[in-house]
Order: C-alpha cells, then sequence, then structure tokens
C-alpha cells in the first residue's frame, strides 16, 4: 500500500511541473500578428530568459498558422534544439529587420543544435514544414518583429 500511495504522490509531482510548466508558458507570453508575404502567422512571443528557456517544451499540438517568435536581446549566433519538445518544428533565424537568414528542420526531443548562419536577432518556430509549404525561405522578410523588444 505505501508503495502505490508513494507512485500516485509521484504523478502528482509530476503533473503538477507539467502544468506549472504550461501555465507559465499560457500566462506570460504575448502575442503578437506576423506576415510572412500574404501569410499571417498568430505568434506567441518569448521575449524573456524564462519563456525563451521553456519555448513550446512540453506541448502536443501547435495549432495551422501559429508559432512562437524569439525575442533575443541583441543580434548574436542564435542555436535552437528541441529539448522536452514533442512537436516536429521548423525554426527560421531572423536579422535585425526580420530577413531570414535560414531556415532548420529539428526533430522532436532531439538536442541537436541548429544554429543561425551569422547573427541573428530573431528566431521563429513554427509547425514542421510550414515554410517551405507556404513557399517561405531564406532572403524573404517577416514583417512585424522589428519593434519587438526582449525583456
Amino acid at each position: 500500500m505505501m508503495e502505490r500511495a508513494f507512485a500516485g504522490r509521484r504523478w502528482i509531482g509530476v503533473m503538477s511541473v507539467f502544468l506549472m510548466a504550461a501555465g507559465i508558458a499560457n500566462a506570460q507570453t504575448q502575442r503578437t500578428s506576423l506576415e510572412a508575404g500574404k501569410h499571417r502567422i498568430d505568434a506567441e512571443v518569448a521575449a524573456d530568459e524564462q519563456t525563451r528557456q521553456l519555448g513550446l517544451m512540453y506541448r502536443s499540438h501547435l495549432p495551422p498558422g501559429q508559432g512562437m517568435l524569439f525575442v533575443f536581446p541583441s543580434s548574436s549566433r542564435i542555436c535552437m534544439w528541441m529539448k522536452n519538445t514533442l512537436i516536429p518544428l521548423s525554426v527560421a533565424f531572423l536579422d535585425e529587420e526580420g530577413r531570414i537568414l535560414n531556415i532548420e528542420d529539428m526533430t522532436p526531443l532531439n538536442e541537436e543544435s541548429h544554429c543561425a548562419v551569422k547573427s541573428a536577432r530573431y528566431a521563429l518556430e513554427m509547425n514542421r514544414g510550414w515554410f517551405a509549404e507556404h513557399g517561405v525561405k531564406a532572403g524573404n522578410r517577416i514583417e512585424g518583429v522589428k519593434f519587438l523588444s526582449a525583456k
């Protein structure tokens, strides 16, 4: 009986951490509307250290046309990974003006780094293949990022 009670408490503890992480993601991220050519993107904005670290971790679904825009304090060689991320994603690295430097496809639950080819200020994660399916590629501009700043 003691083992069963302990297992139940452990499960509640794991669920509490999961719900807390999901609550942080939903409660503290702002949203913005971006445009990639004629395509509108509804993006959560991860502009502080806490939301950038959590990103899209632990989520099982990302609705079509939605993504997460990571806003960094300054341009640098940004790298992203998929630790604890369940959704297959593509990431576009953007410069200060919102121009796409490169796009990388990422595999769920993988800690391989995917990096900008040169200094980037933003990273936009979308469902894997979204950029290719919509004809969005390196050199294109994502409108709406220019006035967002990191905290």
